[in-house]
């Protein structure tokens, strides 16, 4: 495909804003459609980006006749049907993390790519941020053997807000969307299957209904160990923050930097094209759609992850 990839993207909150601001950087793309729930902010965020058309129904945009793609910014609970109705419309799409938020979604858009041969891929974004890459690169090279991956993915959301404080229509969930960033990073950089997972939470929220503390653990089939501290209830440096302990070195990842066990900064300035890891998962669905391949993150690739994901569902559900 030599054209210009001509995009819709859905939901134009603080991660949809985060693509834009990504795809400004990549040649041959096109954003032709905004779709989101709040027209006159839809109308505001278009203005500012160029954006012809503007819309509050997801349908409307897949009925454009010149459009190639979608990238999904939506509810959680909404990214299973979603992504279906753009394979089934004939769109390539990428869809934020989650890929769903249950198994039988998570299957059901695996099996419906596979019928299209359509590009469908997942914002599973630590794959792409610099930072992690630089780790992959040492591992793929036989540098570095995780030993033991420690990580915390704190937020402060007693309130029901998005990552810009704002107010939030839709729940967020430690499980569905914030545990599946580091399951599937884990045996993605471990290179091996996850075999065992345990997890246990805290108290459920009277008003957001969902668990606002978890601990999860996880064991790779090569031997190495995950622990995964999650709080929506944590007053303080909010963010994931990836400890790497490994055979031959230490490696504290903070989103798209990097530094050593002691503190001194790694630099990943040459990893990748860009310093972003969103604009380098956008690079990639592009990439794929243009090559006729499959991307990283593709959701057969971050299938698995689901499985455990549900996994640990059942458990937790089990214990109460």
């Amino acid at each position: 495909m030599s054209k210009t990839i001509k995009v819709a993207l859905a939901g134009a909150g603080a991660f949809g804003i985060k693509h834009l601001d990504g795809i400004k950087n990549i040649d041959g793309v096109e954003v032709i459609s905004l779709i989101s729930r709040d027209l006159d902010k839809t109308k505001e965020v278009a203005a500012k980006y160029g954006i012809g058309h503007v819309t509050t129904e997801l349908s409307e945009s897949l009925a454009l006749k010149e459009l190639d793609a979608v990238i999904l910014c939506t509810p959680t609970q909404m990214h299973a049907e979603q992504t279906l109705a753009c394979l089934r419309a004939g769109k390539h799409v990428q869809v934020e993390i989650p890929l769903a938020d249950s198994l039988a979604g998570a299957r059901a858009v695996v099996e419906e790519q596979k019928k299209t041969g359509l590009v469908a891929m997942c914002g599973h974004t630590r794959r792409f941020n610099p930072s992690h890459q630089y780790v992959h690169n040492e591992i793929t090279a036989g540098r570095f053997n995780i030993q033991q991956m420690d990580v915390q993915t704190y937020f402060f959301r007693r309130t029901n807000t998005n990552a810009l404080g704002q107010a939030r229509s839709w729940t967020d969930h430690l499980l569905w969307h914030h545990a599946a960033h580091t399951v599937d990073l884990f045996a993605y950089q471990c290179g091996s299957p996850i075999v065992q997972a345990n997890a246990i939470q805290g108290p459920i929220h009277p008003a957001l209904g969902i668990a606002m503390d978890m601990s999860i653990q996880l064991k790779a089939a090569n031997g190495a160990i995950c622990t995964l501290s999650l709080s929506f209830n944590n007053d303080g440096p909010l963010g994931t923050y990836f400890r790497y302990i490994g055979d031959t070195a230490t490696y504290l990842a903070r989103y798209d930097d990097l530094f050593t066990g002691k503190e001194e900064k790694i630099d990943v300035s040459t990893v990748a094209v860009s310093m972003n890891g969103i604009e380098l998962q956008d690079r990639e669905f592009f990439a794929a759609i243009k090559e006729g391949r499959e991307p990283n993150s593709s959701v057969a690739k971050v299938f698995a992850c689901y499985e455990v994901l549900h996994k640990l569902e059942q458990q937790l559900n089990a214990n109460g």
